[in-house]
């Protein structure tokens, strides 16, 4: 990859954004669309002409591509340099695939596809152009960055960002421990204690008295796995039985929300793994009725 192609292009705003930022739930316009649409095209086109020359470019393997180059340069992946599809089942189009990179972050298909090759490209592309504007200087965590996303932090959830009853200081030192690494690298850790504030097991554990050095270093080496997932389900079966249709509507919250994200060209890691979690807890609470 070329740096000074890099160190030119400015992210747009709706490339990944900054960690603490609440996302609009609004579905994006027309005119949005297809200005999404638009810079997908140009930053993949870039892509290629930088890399391969001229010509149609395969987004599925240049996205590959990418992330063994990443790989061979030296880049820490815990899970290797595989890019992994996930296609929504389906028998009729519009088709929706996710893509998960190396490092957690999530993408989907965000224009309508007739075939499911055409999803999967859609999901590269929007995957490729993120991964090519995290090597951007603006996406690696440094000072100034932490700063920046305290404070939207701060300003998303209207709390005291030193008290640490909001989980804020928490995520402050989160960043901290890992200076130096992009945002998509940095994606499946920021994206487990999303998790766990939105579970409320940050708060279950700061009741329990864990210090934050503590549960940032037990978490950090943590997958966000099936065992993981079927514990928080497990939560919300429990809140499903002290409130009745608890599952319900956050699933439906949760929904809306990945839709929305996705078809803006969000990052979607966070709102994909609350509704899968949640769709365990449904078919775990549908179990248990009498």
């Amino acid at each position: 990859m070329c740096n000074t192609m890099h160190a030119n292009l400015k992210p747009p705003s709706f490339v990944a954004p900054w960690p603490g930022i609440r996302q609009s739930k609004t579905f994006p316009d027309a005119q949005a669309k297809q200005v999404l649409k638009e810079a997908v095209d140009a930053v993949v086109n870039s892509f290629a002409k930088h890399t391969q020359g001229y010509g149609r470019v395969n987004v599925v393997e240049a996205l590959q591509e990418f992330w063994q180059m990443k790989q061979a340069r030296g880049a820490e992946m815990k899970n290797g340099a595989l890019v992994i599809y996930e296609s929504v089942p389906s028998s009729s189009p519009p088709y929706v695939c996710y893509v998960t990179l190396p490092g957690g972050s999530c993408f989907a298909s965000f224009q309508n596809c007739p075939t499911k090759a055409e999803a999967r490209r859609s999901a590269a592309k929007i995957a490729l152009m993120n991964s090519v504007f995290n090597e951007h200087p603006s996406r690696r965590i440094s000072d100034d960055f932490i700063e920046k996303a305290v404070q939207d932090a701060w300003m998303s959830f209207k709390g005291d960002g030193d008290n640490p009853n909001t989980g804020i200081a928490a995520f402050r030192f989160m960043l901290e421990t890992n200076k130096g690494r992009t945002m998509l690298e940095f994606q499946e850790l920021m994206t487990v204690f999303q998790l766990l504030h939105w579970n409320g097991s940050l708060k279950a554990m700061r009741e329990r008295q864990c210090s934050r050095q503590e549960v940032v270093a037990h978490y950090s080496n943590r997958t966000l796995d099936e065992e993981m997932r079927s514990q928080m389900a497990l939560d919300w079966v429990a809140r499903e039985q002290e409130s009745c249709g608890a599952v319900k509507r956050e699933l439906a919250c949760a929904e809306r929300e990945l839709e929305a994200a996705r078809l803006a060209g969000r990052e979607l890691r966070f709102p994909k793994e609350k509704r899968d979690i949640l769709l365990l807890a449904s078919n775990q609470a549908n179990t248990l009725l009498p």
